[in-house]
């Protein structure tokens, strides 16, 4: 008979060990009333464990990242859609030699025209990394991202190339996005809750960068704006890169007009196309020396 003896040692871990032993032996699970509560999937998995799950979300990001000495992140948000410019080429030059369909042709080449964003997020990558490589580790500003392709690759793949560490806080999504190849490994988180996703965002961010994006990132942009104005966190330069794109997507001067926001809410952000001039902007914000050392 299979010793359970394990289930009741005083090692939290061995419960997990004794679940496991009982899978690669081809055992049934022990009835559920008898599984030691955190390792009943079952159990955890209840809407009434609603509130231990988000807690849990919200701890282990935390702890990881308090391990590594993480305090300072700069967050960069943008469209998982875009590629660099290599792959965004060699895409248009197959569709031109297949003959594609006019639909396909435009969508390559708006995929080629915003390549340009995906090299602008690297670099910026590259020029937050390159600052904080040989600074003290409680003053090193990390790059962090969503986890997934697009801008939040290029952000990743930037402070990679420079060698620094990176952050990416994934979503379990229904269509699988996976994490991209430039997170650092012990880095990666992955999150069921968006909400608690967004608080880590927030928690260590002393700058948010926002590439052009679609609705998730119209979502976490104005999530920040939100908590800046009503105070809820500290002021933080919000920058959103593609002067163009945004004005023609929001037109913010109505708020403005229709006296929703106050003069003093359109000072909460700033524009700009230039990678070297985002960084510049957080470093006067914080009153730092933009060269690449501390």
């Amino acid at each position: 008979m299979q010793s359970t003896h394990t289930l009741h040692s005083d090692k939290l871990s061995d419960a997990w060990t004794s679940v496991k032993a009982q899978g690669d032996l081809g055992l049934p699970p022990q009835p559920a009333s008898n599984r030691l509560a955190f390792v009943d999937p079952e159990f955890m998995l209840r809407p009434e464990l609603r509130g231990v799950r988000l807690q849990l979300e919200m701890i282990k990001p935390d702890l990881a990242q308090e391990a590594m000495g993480i305090e300072h992140t700069v967050v960069v948000f943008g469209s998982a859609r875009f590629v660099d410019h290599d792959t965004a080429q060699a895409n248009l030059a197959k569709v031109l030699a297949e003959g594609g369909d006019p639909q396909a042709l435009a969508q390559a080449r708006t995929l080629a025209r915003n390549a340009k964003h995906y090299e602008h997020a690297r670099t910026f990558g590259q020029l937050v990394a390159r600052h904080s490589l040989f600074c003290p580790i409680k003053q090193r500003i990390f790059v962090c991202t969503g986890g997934g392709p697009g801008i939040m690759e290029a952000a990743n793949r930037g402070a990679s190339e420079v060698g620094a560490p990176s952050i990416g806080l994934n979503i379990a999504l229904p269509h699988e996005q996976g994490t991209n190849a430039w997170v650092t490994p012990e880095l990666s988180f992955r999150f069921h809750y968006f909400a608690i996703r967004k608080m880590h965002f927030v928690m260590r961010a002393k700058a948010l960068v926002a590439f052009p994006g679609g609705f998730g990132t119209l979502d976490e942009l104005f999530e920040v704006i939100t908590l800046v104005q009503c105070k809820k966190a500290l002021p933080v330069p919000i920058i959103l890169f593609g002067t163009d794109y945004w004005k023609r997507l929001l037109n913010l001067d109505v708020l403005l007009e229709e006296g929703t926001i106050s003069h003093e809410d359109m000072q909460l952000f700033s524009y700009t196309d230039d990678p070297l001039e985002a960084w510049h902007t957080i470093c006067h914000f914080y009153g730092m020396d933009p060269s690449p050392a501390c």
